[in-house]
């Protein structure tokens, strides 16, 4: 598969990088640089042209799985009204959102599957 561009972008401000790198293409380009760092056990050098020292991929690859732990994805999800009835009395009871709860049901569901 060809590689897809990873310029190097000019922005006039730190506010306006983090910007777009907060943006589905900026997130994408930084997946694909850390996973090809991961790939070649190397980092590639900054901007400031400062050389980044090699760093171990499994530490590079336990980084990269604790930020997908973080990150989230917006899906479509057609669920009972009962089940979403069920979650937002949970939640009120613990002073959540619906949506948190139904995201703890369903990380907490996955855990017993994996075991």
């Amino acid at each position: 598969m060809p590689r897809k561009s990873t310029e190097i972008r000019n922005f006039k401000s730190e506010a306006q990088e983090a910007d777009w790198y907060a943006t589905p293409v900026g997130r994408r380009q930084t997946q694909r640089e850390f996973e090809r760092a991961i790939k070649d056990g190397t980092l590639m050098v900054n901007p400031k042209g400062l050389k980044i020292p090699r760093t171990d991929p499994k530490v590079l690859a336990e980084l990269l799985a604790r930020a997908k732990e973080k990150a989230t994805q917006a899906i479509s999800l057609r669920v009972s009204v009962a089940d979403i009835e069920a979650a937002k009395k949970i939640a009120a009871k613990r002073g959540v959102g619906y949506q948190t709860v139904l995201k703890q049901a369903i990380r907490e569901g996955l855990k017993k599957r994996s075991a």
